[in-house]
């Protein structure tokens, strides 16, 4: 079927994916002059959208000021719970480690916030900037790149349309279908483990203390909720965590307890429960011609340290910034600097975040002694928690969103 001159748009950036990294760079854009397509094949208020669930997301105080930079901040953190402090400790063993956001001179080490808030906040903005056309629910169907554009074909209810684009980024996942047509293809890396998710109310409200607790059987983090609860996110091998999704909400609370312990009292109610396999998926490329890789697309981590979302909202701040100086958003030159200024974080963040979770997946006893010796030095040590309450600000040089600056030219 052909396309008539009404059914293909002409754009200077057409995003492939409106989850939360895909609409924080349409937001970032919108101060560029640059006109944006944002196409996301599930409509974002859509009880099956999967960008906004009922997950908890951690936002390091890069991605906060980030949002504060594009004016959203304040909405978001409507709904968004600090994390004052943070306890750390080896299961059935002596390490253990405490961090306070206060000997650091930090108001807190960042905000867990629920990926559906977080969600209607990016949205709701994004609605209301007349340079943004968005088309929800579409689907991407074929990609053709060129020397001068990159031409999408999407598939909507009411039928077949085209967006011609001087740069398309990819930032719908790890199968994206424009990261394909660019043939960028990935590294997989099966942790053999599945994330339990859900909430818990505990006899004590929560108050600012996120815990990571590292089990025999997978990682357990609990982190604070700004409704007092916490959300939980449990690392398990596949059989086990199919059998607790399959027990009752009694049980389950017994067997959580049994692992977390009583730092938080009883476990009294507990929220709805979902499962998400755990892989480390790495990009072998950045960026294609007239493609950028943002975000999932690019890299999925485990959740151990909660870098995930942080890691890929300064790949929409980087590209941003590089797309508001350039002549041509899809230039060689622009995509290439855009990799370029990429690479040292996502290394970094990737190589921390495997290591940690390959560190502690070893129970070997005298791997097991040094690694809970290490934990106690670090908590004796200021300078070495003063480097991790960094941690999410990235590696290497800070994108100028995430220092308070608006886009362009170096001051």
């Amino acid at each position: 079927m052909s396309l008539t001159a009404a059914q293909t748009l002409e754009c200077d950036i057409a995003i492939v994916g409106g989850g939360m990294v895909g609409a924080s760079l349409a937001l970032a854009l919108t101060g560029t002059g640059r006109s944006v397509a944002v196409i996301e094949a599930v409509a974002p208020t859509a009880p099956a959208q999967p960008s906004f669930d009922d997950r908890t997301t951690a936002l390091g105080n890069g991605a906060r000021r980030i949002f504060e930079t594009l004016g959203v901040w304040q909405s978001i953190a409507e709904q968004a719970a600090p994390i004052h402090r943070i306890h750390v400790s080896d299961a059935g063993h002596f390490g253990f480690a405490r961090l306070d956001a206060a000997a650091h001179g930090l108001r807190a080490f960042g905000f867990t916030v629920s990926n559906r808030h977080l969600g209607t906040v990016l949205w709701e903005s994004l609605l209301m900037q007349p340079q943004v056309r968005v088309f929800s629910p579409a689907r991407v169907v074929g990609a053709q790149l060129s020397q001068d554009a990159a031409s999408l074909d999407l598939e909507e209810e009411s039928g077949r349309r085209q967006v011609r684009a001087r740069l398309a980024v990819a930032a719908d996942g790890a199968h994206s279908i424009l990261k394909q047509a660019a043939h960028i293809g990935s590294s997989t890396r099966d942790y053999e483990q599945v994330a339990l998710v859900t909430t818990v109310r505990t006899e004590r409200p929560a108050a600012g203390v996120a815990y990571e607790r590292f089990t025999a059987d997978g990682p357990l983090a609990l982190l604070p909720r700004f409704d007092g609860s916490f959300a939980v996110v449990w690392a398990l091998a596949p059989p086990a965590a199919t059998a607790m999704l399959e027990v009752s909400e009694e049980q389950f609370r017994e067997r959580l307890q049994q692992r977390f312990g009583w730092r938080e009292g009883r476990f009294v109610q507990l929220g709805r429960r979902a499962a998400y396999p755990l892989s480390l998926v790495e990009s072998h490329a950045s960026a294609g011609q007239r493609t950028a890789i943002i975000g999932n697309a690019a890299q999925a981590l485990h959740p151990v340290a909660a870098q995930g979302f942080n890691l890929g909202l300064r790949d929409a701040a980087v590209l941003a910034e590089l797309i508001s100086t350039s002549d041509d958003p899809g230039a060689a030159a622009t995509l290439e600097e855009y990799a370029r200024r990429r690479d040292a974080d996502r290394r970094g963040m990737i190589g921390f975040t495997d290591r940690l979770v390959r560190l502690f997946r070893d129970q070997r006893p005298l791997v097991t002694v040094a690694r809970d010796l290490g934990l106690l030095l670090f908590d004796l040590s200021p300078q070495a928690k003063q480097a991790l309450s960094r941690l999410s600000w990235g590696f290497g040089r800070l994108p100028r969103l995430s220092r308070g600056l608006p886009l362009g030219k170096e001051p």
